[in-house]
């Protein structure tokens, strides 16, 4: 594969190693570390003259902010931007129109694997998540670089926003800042007993879990953060973003929102488990002051609003032809997707991806075959960063796919659900239950034909080339303490239905 960097080879930054720690700060429009900056000057001024066109390139270029969201619980065919009239997208739609809108991009069916291999490039039998019952109980970070620690180690300002599913803390994850939901943080049992909003009792979805959307538990940088009745988690969440980024626009930033739309919940004031209200969003745009219904459109409006809101933010502070923004989620949505409903087909693993801004050509759709393992080395190629040979990363980069340069896409993608796995191609899918299917050039999970009990030889040619294909990508190891839970687990959930 053909890798693209924004800056010439001269200018690849080697970070995954390093034992300094760089702290960035803006000075006279360019970036200086402040423990390297002399140093890194004298190497410099002896690499390139002053007046020679590298050094004056290596002073106005800046690599791009990034932004990740990451909705919760969605699939792509629930979005309009992916041709669902009923679910309108429009600030979506101007993402996608202003880059790329992916037609098959890849995550698993369930959220803890999907953002593990979002976030160290790997599959899950290297980071061993599987499945959110089936997987490691140490930090990621302790074993993986991962995104956070990419970005900071190469100067970037880096927060994580929303909701963490992750052991360990955000610090160990590479991150300077958070703004997080109460609810799976580490800091859940020293800080809820001071959370005066409502909590989850016996005979609701999750006994003791704080509420996430009106009167939500938040907590920023150790400290809950006071809320109201009439507060709602997303949009202050969104303030926050929208805050640090005009604090940062100066310097690079990164910031990975996963969200908590529009993942179901428990709707306290309804005494009910399903999507909750959310802010109305008018026809205009903006906001009425109403809330809507129970309903999943009411969820993604707001979401897409969120997205709008962001982009006008990177347009008034200037910064948007220098923000790279990726939009996707973790896994297909609710009872249709999410677990193990989405083993059919690829109703599990299909999610959408959009990616925009600085930089990114406009080119509409793009039907390349992409996954969540391919983001680490996409943000790495963008950023200038040189990923080393002994550090295995599972993914590919497509950043040169939409930076205008030569680009050879890949083959095919892989995902997995506790021990069951999927693969596809171009024209044919391999689902989690063991049945292959026929696509064609449909990308939409409609009219795929089942070939699983073909003599066709163009289907037998498939099942050899998927079989010598997954002899390298193996379950999970069967004497793995983990393993064996995970399987007494399936036997009661198998017992229970």
């Amino acid at each position: 594969m053909t890798r693209n960097n924004k800056f010439s080879d001269n200018h690849i930054v080697k970070i995954w190693h390093t034992t300094v720690p760089l702290r960035w700060e803006a000075r006279g429009g360019s970036l200086w570390s402040s423990r390297l900056g002399p140093i890194l000057a004298v190497a410099l001024s002896a690499l390139f003259p002053p007046n020679s066109a590298a050094a004056q390139s290596a002073e106005s270029e800046r690599p791009p902010n990034v932004i990740i969201l990451l909705g919760d619980d969605l699939s792509a065919k629930d979005l309009g931007v992916y041709g669902n009239n009923d679910l309108p997208t429009p600030n979506l739609e101007r993402l996608a129109d202003q880059g790329v809108r992916f037609a098959t991009c890849w995550a698993t069916p369930i959220c803890g694997p999907s953002r593990a291999q979002l976030m160290t490039g790997r599959y899950g039998f290297r980071t061993g998540w599987f499945h959110n019952r089936l997987q490691r109980q140490d930090p990621l970070s302790d074993y993986n670089p991962t995104l956070g620690k990419l970005l900071r180690e190469a100067g970037y300002r880096t927060t994580v926003v929303g909701k963490w599913q992750m052991p360990g803390t955000q610090e160990q994850y590479g991150y300077d800042e958070y703004f997080m939901w109460l609810g799976n943080h580490q800091l859940i049992r020293e800080l809820k007993p001071k959370f005066e909003g409502p909590i989850e009792k016996k005979g609701h979805k999750v006994p003791g879990r704080p509420a996430r959307f009106w009167h939500p538990a938040l907590v920023h940088e150790g400290e809950l953060v006071p809320t109201g009745p009439d507060d709602y988690g997303p949009e202050l969440m969104l303030n926050y973003i929208k805050d640090f980024m005009e604090e940062n626009m100066d310097r690079p930033f990164f910031v990975y929102y996963p969200m908590l739309l529009p993942h179901k919940s428990w709707d306290f004031e309804n005494n009910r488990y399903g999507y909750l209200p959310a802010p109305e969003v008018g026809s205009d745009g903006k906001l009425t002051g109403e809330k809507t219904g129970t309903t999943i459109e009411g969820n993604v409006a707001f979401m897409d609003f969120i997205v709008g809101e962001i982009l006008q933010q990177a347009e008034d502070l200037g910064i948007a032809d220098d923000t790279v923004i990726f939009f996707t989620t973790d896994n297909g949505s609710g009872d249709y997707g999410k677990g193990f409903p989405g083993a059919h087909q690829e109703r599990g693993p299909r999610v959408p991806m959009v990616v925009s801004g600085g930089g990114v050509e406009a080119l509409g759709e793009s039907r390349e075959l992409i996954q969540f393992a391919d983001v680490l080395p996409t943000v790495a190629d963008l950023i200038g960063v040189e990923i080393p040979g002994d550090y295995i990363v599972d993914g590919e980069s497509f950043a040169a796919l939409f930076m205008g340069k030569p680009f050879e896409g890949r083959d095919w993608i892989f995902s997995y659900l506790g021990e069951q796995r999927f693969l596809r191609t171009e024209e044919y899918l391999l689902d989690a239950n063991g049945e292959l299917w026929f696509c064609g050039d449909r990308r939409d999970e409609k009219d795929y034909v089942n070939v699983t009990n073909s003599d066709d030889p163009e289907v037998e040619a498939i099942r050899e080339k998927f079989d010598r294909i997954l002899a390298d990508l193996p379950k999970p190891n069967p004497e793995w303490e983990e393993t064996q839970g995970y399987r007494e687990w399936m036997e009661r959930r198998a017992r229970n239905n």
